[in-house]
């Protein structure tokens, strides 16, 4: 009996003919175990179907031989692979001439297959069904299930951020917000037969970038085409602009959105300066460049500079997508048409008002009002370096003479800075200013820092190079005077910090903003000058250790991470900004403007203080009688070292 159940098994059920004749029914009642699996390529793979999902499929319709293809018997193994295009020709042929088919070819892993996008054969839905994965609604994340996971796309050379920007895009917004018309991956790239912006046929090749978008905008794309950039595309100038180049690519977003390269702002400011600004277009097709920055100097310029959003930027006269030449009578910078232009914004605006350049350029201006202010701005110039330089020079000479008047005075017996220090501070201060040029220079090489050297880099460089290294070699000098002279000694002593330093700097503060409170007593040193003191150690320990990390960022980079260096560019430069700053506000302040010595503290030059104003800025140094040491009998008398002559500040020069 068992050989005949066996010959009927093989005869009736596993033949070829009993299985031509099974449903999809038949097939599922196996399939629709969930325990069923397969070895396929050697990995055990489930080849369990759900029935539910499969009856509400796309494909319910169709038996499975009319997919799987090519099954003679039971167990069919191996199952022949599904041919889409016995039914889907066109897509599959489209689809094979697209770049995810052709990267398959090349072996890259990843790359998407019908299923891909379409989900599982057996659970596929229309692309009219709300869940399907090829639904407008759904498109979008569908392909970032590639093209926005790193480890997909960035082994093959792409990067995730197109997915990413589209998504923060007008368009993406608005697909999100429900919107069934808001352009999708598909209605730029197409559906099956997606190609590289490098391919002819490619609607994102650049030349039939203005016919992709004009599928949904009809009326633009229109007026693009007669524009004078339209026309360029027509005749195949690559380096004519088409609508990504101003609206962006993936990242497109509404004109009135700040951020958008399309905004009022950015118009005037960078989407048409990055063609228009420059001499390329120039030299290959005769357009006039430097057109933005002359802009820039007008008047309409300098109120967006100022952030006005009113003033015109450059659609507001030449247009937005039907921007035409000057020559033509439908331009609305013809001629004819400047008096509508202007009077959009100017009401009333007549002829008259339109004779006169909107672009500044006035070397390249001929017209006799251009003439005109060409000689207004060379009688001026003239003027004002001839009236301010010789404001500056008398000035300057009265100035002097009252400073030196000031230093001969006859109180000025107390040294406030012997030789050594007031020779390191002459090293200090010339280093200081060399360098705050040089690198400011270096970091903005066309500001009025870089043309007082000649814009010459290479001076920038060494000058900037050598005055870091006077300036690290005097402080390795003040630290040696520091530790190892008496002098130093007790002028670290004298500059710590103390708890009463803390209530002198509350109490000159409310002395000097009410007046009814007395004012704080200070010893050799205010707070003020002690905080500077250490504020100048501070930062020469900071920009001597950064700069020497810049100066060296091969060996340095031997190392720590590249990105050390980068740091330590950061730090080099704020500390500069706040060390300048400083200088300026404060000390200088201290040196110049201080009216209590005004026009100048001369102690920087020859050491001397007058006895009046150290004790009115130091009188508890004077009431444990400091300046007694200090005082000289006269100050331009010659000593021999006997009492009154070289006073003891100045004894630490011969030890």
């Amino acid at each position: 009996m068992r050989w005949f159940a066996t010959v009927l098994y093989l005869l009736v059920v596993a033949s070829p003919l009993h299985l031509a004749a099974q449903s999809s029914s038949d097939c599922l009642d196996c399939h629709s175990d969930p325990s069923l699996t397969k070895e396929i390529d050697g990995r055990t793979t489930s080849v369990h179907v759900d029935r539910d999902r499969f009856n509400t499929s796309v494909h319910a319709m169709f038996d499975c031989v009319d997919c799987h293809a090519g099954i003679t018997g039971y167990p069919h193994d191996p199952v022949p692979k599904v041919d889409c295009a016995q039914c889907h020709p066109d897509a599959v042929g489209a689809f094979e001439a697209g770049v995810h088919a052709k990267a398959a070819e090349r072996g890259v892993r990843n790359t998407a297959a019908c299923a891909s996008c379409h989900g599982a054969p057996h659970e596929m839905l229309a692309s009219s069904e709300p869940k399907s994965k090829t639904n407008r609604v759904n498109l979008t994340e569908t392909c970032g299930s590639c093209h926005g996971v790193r480890f997909v796309m960035e082994p093959s050379g792409f990067s995730v951020q197109p997915f990413f920007s589209y998504r923060e895009s007008v368009h993406g917004r608005a697909v999100v917000e429900g919107s069934t018309t808001a352009a999708v991956c598909i209605d730029c790239h197409d559906s099956h037969d997606i190609r590289t912006a490098r391919d002819p046929e490619s609607p994102i090749f650049k030349f039939n970038v203005p016919e992709t978008c004009g599928n949904c905008h009809e009326s633009v794309a229109r007026e693009f085409q007669q524009s004078v950039h339209g026309k360029a595309i027509e005749r195949g100038r690559g380096q004519s602009p088409v609508c990504t180049d101003c609206h962006g690519i993936h990242m497109i977003k509404a004109h009135i959105d700040p951020t958008s390269s399309v905004s009022s702002q950015a118009v005037a400011r960078t989407t048409c300066a990055q063609c228009h600004e420059g001499v390329r277009l120039t030299q290959e097709f005769g357009v006039a460049g430097r057109k933005v920055s002359s802009y820039r100097d007008s008047y309409h310029g300098l109120a967006r500079r100022l952030g006005s959003d009113v003033a015109a930027n450059c659609a507001s006269c030449h247009g937005v997508h039907n921007i035409l030449p000057s020559a033509d009578p439908a331009s609305t910078i013809h001629r004819e048409n400047l008096a509508a232009t202007c009077g959009a914004c100017h009401p009333g605006a007549g002829e008259n008002f339109t004779r006169g350049r909107v672009h500044l350029d006035i070397p390249a201006a001929e017209e006799i009002g251009s003439r005109i202010i060409r000689w207004i701005r060379s009688f001026y110039l003239t003027l004002i370096i001839g009236v301010i330089g010789a404001m500056l020079l008398h000035n300057g000479i009265i100035w002097w003479r009252k400073a030196a008047i000031a230093r001969k005075a006859a109180d000025r017996t107390i040294i406030r800075m012997n030789r050594n220090q007031r020779i390191q501070h002459f090293l200090l201060l010339a280093s200081f200013f060399v360098l705050v040029i040089t690198g400011f220079a270096l970091a903005y090489p066309e500001s009025w820092f870089a043309l007082l050297l000649g814009s010459s880099e290479t001076v920038r460089r060494i000058g900037h190079r050598v005055a870091a290294v006077v300036m690290l070699a005097v402080g390795v000098w003040h630290l040696g005077y520091m530790l190892f002279t008496r002098e130093g000694r007790q002028g670290i002593r004298d500059f710590m910090f103390r708890m009463h330093d803390l209530r002198d700097l509350v109490t000159n503060m409310r002395h000097y903003a009410r007046g009814s409170v007395p004012r704080p007593k200070f010893g050799r040193f205010s707070y003020g000058e002690k905080a500077e003191y250490w504020a100048l150690v501070w930062g020469i320990v900071v920009m001597g250790v950064t700069g020497i990390m810049l100066w060296y960022k091969v060996g340095v980079s031997a190392f720590v991470p590249r990105w050390w260096v980068d740091i330590a560019l950061a730090i080099h430069f704020y500390e500069a900004v706040l060390a300048t700053l400083a200088i300026i506000v404060w000390h200088l302040y201290q040196v110049i403007f201080d009216p209590d010595v005004y026009p100048m503290n001369a102690a920087w030059i020859d050491g001397r203080m007058s006895r009046r104003l150290f004790e009115h800025e130091h009188p508890l140094a004077v009431e444990a009688e400091v300046p007694l040491e200090h005082e000289l009998r006269d100050p331009d008398e010659q000593t021999d070292g006997k009492e009154g002559g070289q006073p003891p500040a100045d004894r630490d020069d011969e030890e």
